[in-house]
């Protein structure tokens, strides 16, 4: 009599083995972000002492612009605008700000520092390849700190709306009002748009300079990552009378250009004029991210050769 087999079929026994792989390749990546975000507490520090300040300032403004009033209210969109809807855009680009200065001097150090350190002897000496530290450390000014700052700013805003309802409450000026300017929905989806194309992507060849520059600097890396464009603005100047670098510099640092058929001088509105369709289709974009790229590749080939200093 034939006894029925206990084997399992091929398929399903590969699948079994492949899901442990997966975990075994990804563990090393995650507790390396967990790491960095560990050593460097000024990723949620800084942005978050922003907004607390920002937010006292709020409240502050808003006591004085009600004593001021009076229950007497501009009837202008623009002018109710200007005093209900701005601060709520000033917030963000101040907690964004924070977040970029952040991404900015962390991939200078990041790199650097354990070479300076010397701690790097101890992470090589991990089962973690030098492709996913670095991997790792792109991570957090391209990911964590956006995403990190977006939250802030949404509970920022929020807050903002809470207690500017609280403290004009009876000045005259309607609890709807305030609420309608603020704009909370619209502004939030315009600020997660711009969070992802511009300090996602547009940023990345940035960063990715920075990070090669951590990596191979023998000192004073905040030098070596600042001199050169430098001397070649100076240079182009001097020898050429043009500043096509300096102004390619400053595209990059201001973000995509909007559209010229777009004259708004509110910022949401010049933010969500730029569609994903023509985001997407800059040649800006995908030269910026080959070079990120490149710059990733030598960070980590670095990485992988040099020493402690």
């Amino acid at each position: 009599m034939n006894t029925p087999s206990n084997t399992m079929p091929e398929s399903h026994v590969a699948a079994q083995a492949d899901a442990p792989a997966m975990m075994v390749r990804t563990r090393p990546f995650y507790w390396s972000v967990r790491r960095e975000l560990w050593e460097n507490r000024s990723i949620y520090f800084v942005p978050l002492i922003a907004a607390i300040v920002f937010l006292a300032g709020f409240v502050i403004n808003t006591i004085i612009l009600r004593g001021r009033m009076h229950g007497i209210w501009p009837t202008d969109p623009a002018q109710q605008h200007e005093m209900l809807a701005a601060p709520y855009e000033l917030a963000a680009v101040l907690i964004m700000g924070a977040a970029f200065l952040v991404g900015i001097f962390y991939s200078l150090e990041t790199l650097y520092g354990e070479r300076r350190d010397r701690s790097i002897l101890f992470w090589k000496s991990l089962p973690v390849s030098d492709l996913t530290a670095v991997l790792a450390k792109v991570t957090v000014p391209l990911v964590i700190l956006p995403l990190l700052s977006f939250a802030i700013t949404l509970i920022t805003q929020a807050l903002m709306l809470l207690l500017s309802s609280l403290v004009l409450l009876g000045s005259g000026l309607s609890v709807a009002t305030i609420w309608t300017h603020s704009s909370l929905f619209h502004v939030s989806g315009v600020l997660f748009y711009h969070i992802v194309t511009v300090h996602g992507l547009w940023y990345a060849p940035i960063y990715g300079w920075l990070l090669f520059v951590s990596a191979w600097a023998p000192r004073a890396p905040f030098i070596w990552a600042f001199l050169p464009p430098f001397l070649i603005c100076g240079v182009e100047n001097l020898a050429f009378k043009t500043t096509y670098f300096f102004s390619l510099l400053m595209h990059r640092l201001s973000g995509p250009e909007v559209p010229a058929t777009t004259h708004s001088s509110n910022l949401m509105h010049a933010m969500s004029a730029l569609t994903p369709a023509q985001f997407f289709s800059e040649p800006g974009l995908w030269i910026g991210l080959a070079i990120f790229a490149g710059f990733v590749a030598a960070a980590v080939r670095l990485r992988r050769y040099r020493g402690p200093i």
